[in-house]
């Protein structure tokens, strides 16, 4: 077999003179990035007060309560359970949808293609970033004080949250949509409703249903998270569990938890593909 020749050093540099003469400071900026983050990173362990003989003495409990969740067992308290779930599921769904049918209408005015007018969608997006730079956790606490304990504040802190990001998630897909249609209605003496009507509507509603099942599975774990502080559902019955140190019945809620995601991630799954079509194949 014919070797290949060896390349000319002294052509190469001649013919790429910014990839073997590059200026100092481009070869040290990688380095130095990188040193920078371990610095970094060294000064939020020793901030945090990070502690190897802490993380050991973390890890062997860890290993003593997983041993005590085994075998999962409900006890007496299945039904219970079971109507924990269904209320951390009917929180998720109905927070969802009532974040989604508030969100689409104010979305239209944050879309650059519905207000060309900067003035007017500015103040529109901020309140977006505003409602949505705040994690559902923090909403649920706060509508706990408003409207008190239980599943209603769930459902209000998971449309608030969401209702923020549907609107950014909303308006960029009214952006993306295709302008020939929009054009075609206009030309044919449609009006400004028409145009949004039967031109936008048509093909940003699969991608708003196939965003809103996404989040309908992910705030079924939400539901679970902001139960723990009060907002009903199995996470309220997590942590009491918890805090009375029934760590069979822990094991048997995470299960019934991890059960319950991973069949709302088929069904939402099954949907989005009969609603999008093919697309979602490409």
């Amino acid at each position: 077999m014919s070797q290949l020749p060896k390349p000319d050093r002294e052509q190469l540099r001649a013919k790429y003179p910014d990839v073997f003469d590059r200026p100092a400071a481009t070869r040290l900026a990688m380095p130095a990035m990188i040193a920078g983050a371990c610095v970094v990173f060294v000064f939020g362990l020793v901030n945090l007060d990070f502690s190897p003989a802490k993380l050991w003495s973390g890890l062997s409990q860890l290993g003593w309560i997983t041993l005590m969740m085994i075998p999962p067992d409900p006890g007496s308290s299945l039904p219970a359970y079971l109507s924990a779930l269904g209320e951390t599921l009917s929180i998720a769904v109905l927070g969802t949808t009532t974040a989604a049918v508030l969100a689409l209408p104010v979305s239209l005015l944050a879309a650059r293609n519905i207000i060309p007018s900067q003035l007017l969608r500015f103040p529109v997006r901020r309140a977006f970033d505003s409602i949505r730079g705040v994690d559902t956790l923090i909403w649920a606490l706060v509508w706990i004080n408003v409207v008190g304990l239980g599943p209603f504040a769930g459902v209000l802190a998971i449309a608030v949250a969401d209702f923020g990001a549907f609107g950014k998630l909303f308006s960029e897909a009214i952006e993306a949509a295709d302008k020939k249609q929009v054009e075609g209605i206009r030309a044919s003496g449609g009006t400004a409703l028409h145009e949004i009507r039967f031109g936008l509507m048509p093909q940003v509603l699969p991608v708003i249903a196939g965003q809103v099942l996404y989040f309908i599975e992910s705030n079924t774990r939400s539901a679970t998270i902001i139960g723990i502080v009060g907002a009903g559902g199995i996470g309220l019955q997590l942590a009491e569990q918890i805090r009375v140190l029934e760590w069979q019945k822990v094991s048997f809620l995470i299960l019934m938890i991890l059960v319950a995601v991973a069949a709302i991630d088929w069904i939402s799954g099954k949907l989005r593909f009969a609603i999008i079509g093919q697309r979602a194949i490409a």
